[in-house]
């Protein structure tokens, strides 16, 4: 039940006692201020880590190839070993239970001319998942179709900067390229957080491309984004058996590191993520200690609050309040000061994260937070704590007769 005599009471015994309420509401303040600082920072880490592996899907395993070192199955070695469309499919068809997008890639530099302007670009000629698999954003358009790729349409999704540097005007949908002495439509135009290189590229259907090229069915890369429920170790047994079935298929040597490339994302992502993991358990531990000293230091205080007002409880006692009366009034006074120092610890916290933005980004903090669920969870186990504080020294000092208490100095 609400007793106003009671709320009057508590804030008085504050008022009168300044210094000790600021003492004791310093601790929990700090404690949950550096709390939050910590964990917002360890949270700056994880986006920045994350933003690093924004530029191409994480899940990617690259496959290519170059000359063989080492002669094997009856062909001699400094083989020029390629790949081509039936290699492609055999790939993604051997487990594609765990295919979640793939792209055969075949790219070659060629002269690009729009009205007076021209320069050379880098043309990818893959299928309709390389804008996946590159984490490209549409701007404008649309990326290219299965259907562009069965018909071997002239079809071209640009860049921003091939745009900027050839289409200097109007709407490029729609306008027409001279791609080495064929017309393309420009269908798309894409940006890529890869920055200016990635966004100076052409996409167009490697079906076309490979007929510009004399009808070859050569491929120079496959890509294939993994499914990402793989743990890191499986998506790297997985790499190592497309790279085993790859050698023996185009015969190189299972000793030849140059004949077959393959490349797996999640061997540096399995190494990256222990140490992200271990900077997460440190600032952890950091931001649990300061907790945990913030729990330690209000209990400390409050058994000296209780030590201070023996004579008091001694009076009251004397009055013929009740132990149970006494305990409460002690625990309630805690809990306000631990709600009102836990809600400042809070709002500086933030405030101090929002100051701080995107402004250590050189030093790989981006966007400290903190989760609302952790703040609460953290406020809790400081209020609780105010509680238990509170109760231990109140209980005992209940227990104390009065002529005992009243003798205390």
């Amino acid at each position: 039940m609400f007793d106003i005599d009671r709320w009057r009471e508590i804030f008085e015994s504050i008022r009168s006692n300044v210094l000790r309420t600021v003492l004791s509401g310093f601790t929990v303040a700090l404690g949950l201020y550096i709390f939050i600082v910590l964990f917002g920072i360890g949270k700056g880490l994880q986006n920045a880590f994350s933003e690093g592996f924004t530029r191409d899907a994480q899940n990617l395993i690259t496959i290519a190839t170059g000359r063989t070192t080492i002669a094997y199955g009856g062909l001699q070695s400094d083989r020029d070993v390629r790949l081509n469309n039936e290699d492609y499919e055999t790939i993604v068809n051997s487990e594609p239970e765990k295919v979640q997008y793939s792209t055969p890639r075949y790219s070659t530099s060629l002269m690009v001319k729009y009205g007076k302007e021209s320069g050379n670009y880098q043309i990818s000629g893959a299928n309709n998942e390389e804008a996946k698999i590159e984490n490209q954003k549409l701007l404008n358009g649309r990326f290219i179709s299965p259907r562009d790729i069965d018909n071997k349409q002239n079809v071209a999704v640009i860049g921003r900067m091939v745009q900027r540097d050839l289409i200097k005007n109007g709407d490029p949908i729609g306008k027409e390229l001279d791609i080495n002495g064929s017309i393309f439509k420009v269908i798309g135009v894409f940006g890529d957080d890869g920055g200016d290189w990635d966004e100076r590229m052409i996409s167009v259907p490697i079906s076309t491309l490979q007929q510009m090229k004399k009808g070859s069915d050569t491929v120079s890369t496959v890509f294939i984004a993994y499914d990402e429920k793989m743990t890191p170790e499986d998506a790297i047994k997985y790499s190592d058996k497309l790279k085993k079935d790859l050698k023996a298929r185009k015969k190189v040597s299972p000793d030849d590191e140059n004949g077959v490339f393959v490349r797996n994302r999640a061997e540096g992502l399995k190494d990256s993520f222990q140490f992200l993991f271990v900077i997460t358990l440190i600032v952890g531990f950091i931001g649990m200690g300061t907790l945990l000293a913030g729990i330690i230091g209000i209990s400390n205080i409050m058994v000296y609050i209780v030590k201070e007002r023996t004579q008091e409880i001694g009076v009251r006692k004397a009055i013929g309040a009740k132990p149970k009366s006494i305990v409460g009034l002690i625990m309630q006074e805690s809990v306000v000061i631990t709600v009102i120092s836990g809600l400042i610890g809070v709002g500086l916290g933030i405030l101090t994260l929002k100051m701080i933005g995107d402004s250590l980004e050189k030093y790989y903090i981006k966007d400290p937070n903190v989760g609302i669920a952790l703040i609460i969870a953290a406020f809790i186990s400081l209020v609780i704590s105010g509680l238990i504080a509170g109760f231990v020294p109140a209980y005992r000092a209940s227990k104390i007769k009065p002529i005992e208490a009243l003798r205390t100095e």
